[in-house]
């Protein structure tokens, strides 16, 4: 599984504004809807249980909210770069300014914790981190999620 099976340019935001973890996970869940189909409240209800069983703040910065939802086939995936660090409850209690939001089928199996497995290696690559900290637009952090040379004009 590659990341651009599952992320698309569209699923990538570059400043999202936000103020808190539960303004980041509606920010991203009104993303996710769109992309999926399904109303953002199911998506961010979702979230929201899975943020109850604990953090999905995995330490440096970044957070890699996920769950499983009725109503889609196939796995979903959106970026979001913060406008500013927030308190995620991160296992190291840093604050978080990357999230990487991982939407499964319920009957997804393996290919969900394959997907999450895959996130979870890149984003602890800080050299990865801190050129996505560096990227102001989507195509940039687009081509850095998904090891996609970027078209620079000439």
């Amino acid at each position: 599984m590659e990341i651009a099976e599952i992320l698309n340019l569209s699923g990538v935001i570059p400043a999202l504004k936000t103020g808190s973890k539960k303004h980041a996970l509606q920010g991203i869940s009104d993303v996710a809807a769109k992309l999926t189909g399904l109303h953002e409240r199911t998506v961010f209800d979702v979230l929201l249980e899975r943020e109850r069983l604990g953090s999905t703040g995995v330490g440096n910065g970044v957070a890699i909210p996920h769950g499983r939802l009725s109503g889609i086939n196939q796995l979903y995936a959106v970026f979001a770069k913060l406008d500013k660090k927030i308190d995620f409850e991160s296992i190291d209690e840093e604050p978080v300014d990357l999230i990487f939001l991982l939407l499964a089928p319920k009957s997804a199996g393996a290919d969900h914790l394959k997907a999450l497995a895959k996130v979870s290696r890149l984003l602890k690559n800080e050299g990865i981190c801190e050129q996505l900290r560096g990227s102001d637009t989507a195509e940039a952090l687009y081509a850095l999620l998904t090891n996609t040379p970027t078209v620079s004009a000439a």
